[in-house]
């Protein structure tokens, strides 16, 4: 069986890659349970200096499981399922988000929904011009709740609102105009780019950089992980409306949405 989840560890520096690329790297609870497992090991290295956030193919990655949201959606205890479900997301995001070294995302693709939460929570991201980002949960009837802190916390309140209200992609350009992205490049140039900034921050004190990073998140983020977990009902309670069982219905049937609301 592949595995979902691939690690690799070289010269203090380790690579999580999310690998589901033939379901465009969509998150089930299992994927992100894996991706947390392999944070935790990478966080229990003394030697580790920087931590890198892939994904195969074309796509970052899509967002949740719409399959699986689906079966939720359907089950007998959906409720306690959505929240078990918001529950091991919310922690994947503060782990990534209270990582003691630096974290580097390369983005060689869209990334959607779930997915932008798990980027928002690295240090830096590398994009290439075929990204962008799009939070298309109110489409679906449901919130990109658990989301929310982190952008604000990156952009700001004015640019969260355009991504999170607009229905609109952004692209990494704009990104990159925002404070979002660290570097927007040509889809060939992504690698080397990566391997350049990952130089750069392995020439930093391994201890100073931890201690910035410590700082960052007392000086500029004291709300942030309280938010993540105050998130959590919130996002559970939207999955389990009329409209986010019309909107996934409707996207799963590729027809337009019949809100009650």
């Amino acid at each position: 069986m592949t595995s979902l989840v691939i690690s690799d560890f070289q010269n203090g520096v380790g690579q999580i890659t999310i690998n589901r690329p033939d379901k465009r790297n969509a998150l089930t609870r299992q994927l992100i349970e894996d991706l947390a497992s392999e944070v935790q090991k990478m966080k229990s290295r003394p030697d580790l200096r920087l931590l890198i956030l892939a994904a195969s193919g074309k796509v970052f990655c899509a967002g949740m499981d719409l399959d699986e949201m689906q079966s939720r959606a359907t089950s007998a205890n959906g409720k306690e399922e959505w929240q078990k479900d918001s529950q091991v997301y919310s922690e994947l995001l503060d782990a990534l988000f209270t990582f003691q070294v630096p974290t580097l995302v390369k983005l060689q693709g869209p990334v959607l929904a779930g997915g932008v939460g798990m980027v928002l929570a690295c240090d830096l991201i590398v994009a290439s011009r075929e990204s962008f980002f799009s939070l298309p949960e109110p489409v679906r009837g449901i919130t990109a709740a658990i989301v929310t802190p982190l952008l604000v916390h990156r952009v700001g309140p004015g640019a969260a609102t355009q991504l999170l209200l607009s229905g609109e992609k952004m692209s990494a350009e704009r990104g990159l105009q925002l404070g979002l992205c660290y570097d927007v490049v040509p889809p060939e140039e992504l690698d080397s780019r990566v391997a350049t900034l990952q130089q750069s921050i392995l020439t930093g004190s391994q201890s100073a950089l931890a201690i910035t990073k410590s700082h960052l998140n007392q000086c500029l983020a004291k709300d942030v992980r309280k938010l993540l977990r105050e998130s959590i009902e919130i996002s559970a309670f939207a999955r389990e409306t009329n409209d986010a069982r019309e909107g996934l219905d409707a996207f799963l049937q590729k027809r337009k949405p019949a809100w009650q609301s």
